[in-house]
């Protein structure tokens, strides 16, 4: 009885919440239909991933507006962000979909272009959270995105093997088995450098980031830009021009 009082609760909430969505597009004139959305999703890196594909697509001269954040994404702010890009003419708009947003049907009816998973969840997680972390990022590759870019290497990638893009679906890692091969990397005290491969094309990335994440943050975001057809030196481009801002001292 609890069990269904539950589940009674739960189809309010998400009813609730897609009907808000819903007349905060309409308000806004459904602005979405206008724009590329890229969503990246992931337990780390969506920021920097989200930063580097914004700096390619400006190497490319694509207008473009971004919305990354590691805290939730509000309906709200979002449709905002949105209604700005889509006035500002953007093409792309390159967002990034906490676990916690698309648990809430934050995204609910946009149109997705390309969707992308940076890695799936940390090792604390028990079979439970799992389960509830999987369904939340699963939301985001059933809305029949285009596009779909997948972490090859994640030790989980069985099971989000399944979710495919309607027109390519591209893995990333330095697996054989990967679309887009990290051939070979280098750290370095002040960044980091990859050779990729995806068919018969090599190129090389680097970033002021420094840490072994960021040779697959860089792999994600030239995947993602494939999927956009940017060629390699403009990917490359984008890539090294992204440096963090300074956090400013007091």
């Amino acid at each position: 009885m609890e069990g269904n009082t539950k589940s009674v609760a739960n189809r309010k909430r998400f009813n609730l919440a897609r009907t808000k969505v819903k007349l905060l597009a309409a308000y806004y004139g459904h602005p979405a239909r206008d724009l590329r959305l890229i969503c990246i999703t992931g337990s780390t890196g969506k920021t920097t991933v989200a930063h580097y594909v914004h700096e390619i697509l400006r190497a490319a001269s694509q207008p473009v507006a971004i919305l990354a954040s590691e805290r939730e994404v509000k309906p709200t702010v979002l449709h905002k962000f949105l209604n700005d890009a889509w006035k500002a003419k953007a093409t792309y708009a390159v967002i990034t979909a906490p676990a916690t947003a698309l648990n809430a049907d934050t995204f609910f009816g946009l149109p997705i272009y390309v969707a992308a998973l940076t890695d799936f969840i940390p090792s604390s997680l028990n079979s439970p959270d799992i389960e509830t972390y999987l369904n939340a990022k699963s939301t985001l590759f059933r809305m029949n995105p285009e596009a779909v870019v997948l972490n090859r290497d994640d030790a989980h990638y069985p099971d989000f093997a399944g979710f495919r893009g309607t027109s390519e679906t591209i893995t990333y890692g330095a697996s054989s088995d990967s679309d887009l091969r990290i051939e070979q990397s280098k750290l370095y005290r002040k960044g980091a450098e990859a050779n990729l491969s995806i068919g018969n094309q090599n190129f090389t990335v680097a970033s002021f980031l420094t840490g072994e994440p960021t040779i697959s943050y860089m792999a994600c975001a030239a995947a993602i830009a494939t999927a956009l057809n940017i060629a390699p030196g403009t990917i490359a481009d984008g890539i090294a021009c992204y440096e963090p801002e300074a956090p400013a001292t007091k």
